[in-house]
């Protein structure tokens, strides 16, 4: 795959992390390994990965600790690697900023796929496109993927933005959970609606004026959303 093929893979199982690299490498990949938390954030910071595929289980400190502390600079898509069945477990990852998450043991195949759809939906539009929708004290630039809240640019991760950027391109009429689902995620999400509640959320935290009374983002139960300018 030609741009936005490099890949951190942070675990401490040596073997599968050795398995995890060849299988990468021979899908067109470029490699970087690290063991625990602290050599993930370096690696991270050194090599300025496309994506990064995380263990939670770490040694030193946790994965959700190591998810947090690259929050605050990067907006790198981060898929989670887990042995944790929970779904609060999943809940705290996406809420974290995780963009996607999966459970231990995994089909190759299907990790694969997770992470180019994680690269797809962080990399740049296409040339040439240009819309820069109002909506209060909002102003989202769909070409160059940036929002500003009375005029300072909020920092969304690659899935926030996802999720955002479907429903103003769909703005005032109502987009169906399943088919945000679809668009954000994948066809094989198309059940997940808590992955929904997490990140619209996340996005009215930090959109919204009062995210408990939401204006642009709106939610219509059973249905599906509508951002409204």
């Amino acid at each position: 795959m030609s741009g936005g093929n490099r890949v951190l893979v942070v675990d401490d199982e040596p073997g599968l992390a050795r398995a995890l690299a060849i299988t990468l490498r021979a899908s067109g990949w470029d490699v970087t390994t690290a063991a625990d938390g602290a050599g993930a954030l370096a690696a991270a910071a050194e090599h300025l990965p496309d994506v990064v595929l995380l263990d939670l289980g770490l040694p030193d400190i946790s994965g959700i600790d190591v998810l947090t502390a690259l929050r605050a600079w990067s907006r790198v898509p981060v898929v989670v690697l887990s042995a944790r069945q929970h779904g609060e477990d999943k809940v705290e990852a996406l809420d974290a900023g995780a963009d996607d998450y999966v459970t231990k043991p995994f089909a190759m195949n299907e990790l694969l796929a997770r992470l180019r759809a994680a690269v797809r939906r962080s990399a740049a539009p296409a040339d040439g496109e240009s819309a820069l929708v109002e909506a209060g004290t909002l102003s989202i630039d769909l070409a160059r993927r940036r929002v500003l809240r009375d005029g300072t640019e909020v920092r969304l991760t690659p899935t926030e933005w996802a999720m955002l950027e479907v429903l103003v391109r769909n703005r005032g009429r109502l987009v169906p959970r399943r088919q945000l689902l679809q668009e954000v995620w994948g066809p094989a999400y198309s059940d997940e609606t808590n992955y929904l509640r997490v990140y619209s959320a996340q996005l009215r935290r930090k959109l919204e004026d009062d995210p408990a009374a939401p204006r642009h983002i709106i939610t219509q139960p059973g249905m599906g959303y509508v951002f409204e300018v």
